[in-house]
């Protein structure tokens, strides 16, 4: 065969943008086929961002010192798997003023489609609050805003966070002053007598306080005469004056000269510590009374059931 009969061979050149249009046009297929099948995965499994809302906000105990909050978060998994809840940051503030704030490291692990409330234990200190606010006064009541931001690491959508808050009110409570109005004798003996304590309690809070129990114990001069219980409730209105009787047993013989200063209407010495249980719109709360070096007088009853104020005046 002559070389004129050789099959001629064609060499035909790839050009170099041809090669970067086939390279792209390869890498967004698959980037395209990846997407696509990610997709119908989430489809198919049912991947989904977890919801959450706050449920409740209670007060579990308050006193003078604290109070203790619990934010009850309702949480919600879409997915078929269970998802960690890596990190709790929460945030309390009143009219745009930091109170508290904190983080709960490895809230734990919210299970596959279902739902979970997670308890947000929370405290705030008045000390603290009052002496960073000076026109937080106590007695009153301030708002707050719980801010709480959960944080998820979800499979496929990775970690993210779910922010939620709530508002409400919050009391800065103050103590009651009490002080014991009179005396005054039911039945009189030197081994025993009976007698009403007439005290006066004022409640300086912007809120009612409804009074269930008493537990305190009194002296007349260096004299105890003992405790005294509360016999029916009483409520106590707000920034107001409330009087109630309270029955008391005693051996006048034990109080030496206070009782001869009492008897001859010129008053005596008294002290007066203890405690009050209270219901109030933020739940029921135990409040200290004191009171001394107060001055009380003693009311003799007459027959017909009055007061002999004369008696009682040198």
């Amino acid at each position: 065969m002559s070389t004129s009969d050789k099959p001629e061979v064609v060499e035909r050149g790839i050009k170099e943008d041809d090669k970067d249009d086939e390279k792209g046009g390869f890498i967004e297929k698959v980037k395209d086929f990846i997407h696509d099948i990610g997709e119908k995965i989430e489809e198919v499994i049912g991947f989904g961002k977890p919801t959450a809302d706050v449920k409740e906000i209670h007060i579990p105990k308050i006193n003078l010192h604290k109070v203790d909050i619990v934010v009850d978060v309702l949480i919600k998994n879409p997915n078929p798997v269970p998802i960690p809840l890596i990190d709790i940051n929460y945030l309390i503030e009143s009219d745009g003023r930091k109170l508290v704030s904190g983080l709960i490291p490895d809230a734990g692990t919210i299970h596959s489609h279902g739902e979970e409330t997670v308890k947000i234990p929370l405290t705030l200190i008045y000390d603290d609050i009052k002496e960073t606010y000076a026109d937080i006064k106590p007695g009153s009541i301030i708002p707050y805003r719980v801010k709480v931001d959960l944080i998820f690491d979800v499979p496929i959508l990775g970690r993210f966070t779910l922010p939620i808050e709530k508002t409400g009110e919050i009391p800065i409570p103050y103590k009651p002053d009490i002080d014991i109005d009179k005396i005054q004798f039911e039945k009189f003996s030197l081994e025993e007598t009976v007698a009403n304590l007439h005290l006066k309690l004022e409640n300086k809070n912007d809120f009612d306080l409804g009074l269930n129990a008493l537990d305190y114990e009194v002296w007349l001069g260096d004299v105890s005469i003992g405790g005294a219980q509360l016999t029916k409730s009483a409520k106590l209105e707000k920034t107001g004056i409330t009087y109630i009787d309270v029955p008391i047993k005693f051996r006048p013989k034990d109080f030496g000269s206070a009782l001869w200063d009492m008897i001859r209407g010129k008053g005596t010495g008294y002290t007066m510590k203890g405690n009050i249980d209270v219901d109030t719109p933020f739940g029921a709360m135990k409040l200290p009374i004191s009171k001394v070096g107060g001055t009380t007088r003693l009311k003799k009853n007459r027959e017909d059931g009055g007061d002999d104020d004369d008696d009682d005046e040198d």
